[in-house]
């Protein structure tokens, strides 16, 4: 188990490093095509045909999202930009998760006792986890009755519904998700994993 969480980790730094290039390119690639659709390059020349040719095609799902939410089609270069961004944190975080829950699940191995405390840890992770999709999904145009959204407001709403009728918005900000997760990660987590190692005698 251990040579294989060596290699995880090695694939795992790898992906952070191509991660970091394809934003970077996305990046100039963004930049480009947006200075292409506001005219501030020819666009009879040379760079401005090759992104009518290469780019614009790639980002036709993107500009057809930004035109159903009312934005300009000059906008979509940023939103992809935004998009490989998110994802690629999103898939990082997972994977992190998942290093995670691997280097556990071998401690539980050689320690079966430590089952029930990994059970209630990751279903906290779970939990905060879908704090963090549902925050993420509110930025984006996506439905809060989406399949794929939908199970982050199922997990979450017993903690925020409460917790909005306590915490007041600041401006247009709601800052309950944020109290709602520093709670369970650095409070609740910490007294209920407790109890269970207590029960267990760990």
């Amino acid at each position: 188990m251990n040579a294989f969480l060596t290699d995880f980790d090695l694939v795992l730094n790898g992906l952070r490093l191509a991660i970091f290039a394809a934003a970077l390119l996305m990046g100039v690639v963004a930049l480009v095509d947006w200075l292409v659709r506001t005219r501030r390059i020819s666009p009879f020349s040379g760079i401005a045909r090759f992104c009518r040719r290469t780019v614009d095609p790639l980002m036709v799902p993107v500009e057809r999202m930004v035109m159903r939410a009312g934005g300009q089609p000059a906008s979509a270069p940023w939103w992809s930009l935004v998009t490989v961004v998110l994802g690629g944190i999103l898939l990082l975080f997972l994977l992190g998760i998942l290093r995670g829950i691997l280097g556990q699940l071998g401690s539980a191995i050689a320690e079966p006792r430590l089952f029930p405390v990994l059970i209630v840890s990751w279903a906290f992770e779970i939990v905060e986890l879908a704090l963090i999709l549902r925050v993420l999904s509110s930025w984006l145009p996506i439905s809060p009755y989406s399949k794929w959204v939908r199970w982050t407001y199922t997990l979450t709403d017993w903690m925020l519904v409460p917790l909005r009728r306590i915490i007041p918005t600041i401006g247009m900000v709601d800052i309950t998700p944020i109290v709602a997760y520093l709670i369970l990660r650095y409070i609740l987590e910490g007294i209920v994993i407790g109890l269970v190692a207590k029960l267990v005698g760990i």
